[in-house]
């Protein structure tokens, strides 16, 4: 078989780094879910943290390395939670951190970004836009340009996550992964095709986001002109080459769903589970939801991977979804 990029020596390494704030998250089985649902449901709740989703394990050792390297300042496009995160973590080492974001982006994570004390900067377009504008900063500044899923640190500490579902034999037979940039999905789907090969891994992505899905299924890149759903955190149309091809050895499966069925999964999580996400967060129970006849009679885990949403939107949508539970 052919090996990704992520070594799993340094993904435990990773966890040393990591402050355990971030690290040992609640992995417990929701039964109530599981009537509607029709199979064995857990979840992974990498939301009850300083920055209130998992991109902080990356961040984390990010920053970590810049530090020792005595680097004083790195730049990183975001749809909002990587902003947060690298803002937390190089905060916590003395890095001076400049976010690149989209105007349009949720505007709860852009408050946030601020109140972590990072420069913020907004273009007026998309996050394939922040990305070429924090490039463009980069260099001009000669600083370090932090790339969510094609830096390795950012893959290897997501990938802590699947030390932590694969800590003893796994009782799962299938991990669903929120596909946006692929460092969740590559990270995870690493270490559990390493330690648990039998457990299938999916990912799940939004059918107006579908870029990296269409990659996976025609094994090379292919990108789109636009994307339109609420779940921002997996909003790109350019995926990263390298990433792909990690993704390829590890992903069983990548599935499209609708933008109903994400709100669904998000009243669900939260009248069965007492979880207010982000609808990112929400795309494992959506998968569910559109294939019951797939998932019945099995143990499924999903990961519920940020909470950072603007609450008029979501109240918005968990009332539209009210009125059309499964």
């Amino acid at each position: 078989m052919q090996e990704t990029r992520l070594d799993t020596a340094r993904i435990r390494a990773a966890r040393r780094i990591i402050d355990p704030v971030f690290l040992d998250t609640p992995l417990y089985r929701c039964e109530a879910l599981e009537p509607v649902l029709g199979c064995t449901v857990s979840v992974k709740l990498e939301t009850a943290n300083p920055v209130r989703s998992f991109k902080a394990r990356g961040t984390e050792v990010v920053a970590s390395l810049l530090a020792d390297k005595g680097s004083r300042a790195a730049v990183c496009a975001s749809a909002g939670n990587l902003g947060q995160a690298l803002a937390w973590s190089g905060r916590g080492r003395g890095l001076d951190v400049t976010v690149v974001a989209s105007r349009f982006a949720t505007r709860a994570k852009l408050d946030r970004i601020r109140a972590l004390d990072a420069g913020l900067e907004l273009v007026d377009g998309d996050h394939e836009m922040a990305r070429e504008r924090a490039a463009a900063i980069a260099r001009y500044d000669g600083i370090r340009l932090v790339e969510d899923s094609l830096d390795i640190e950012t893959c290897e500490g997501a990938a802590t996550i699947g030390l932590e579902l694969v800590d003893g034999p796994p009782s799962f037979d299938t991990v669903l992964i929120a596909l946006g940039g692929g460092a969740l999905a590559t990270g995870v789907g690493h270490v559990v095709k390493e330690v648990a090969p039998g457990v299938e891994v999916i990912c799940v992505q939004p059918l107006g986001a579908p870029a990296m899905t269409h990659s996976w299924r025609r094994r090379r890149v292919v990108t789109t002109d636009a994307t339109d759903t609420i779940a921002d955190g997996v909003a790109g149309r350019r995926p990263i080459p390298a990433v792909l091809h990690d993704l390829l050895l590890v992903a069983d499966d990548a599935v499209l769903v609708q933008e109903g069925s994400i709100i669904a999964g998000m009243r669900m999580l939260l009248d069965h589970a007492g979880l207010v996400v982000e609808p990112s967060a929400a795309l494992g129970i959506a998968a569910i939801l559109e294939d019951r006849d797939r998932f019945a009679g099995r143990h499924v885990v999903t990961i519920v991977c940020g909470s950072n949403v603007d609450l008029d939107a979501y109240h918005r949508w968990v009332g539209t979804a009210a009125g059309h539970r499964p």
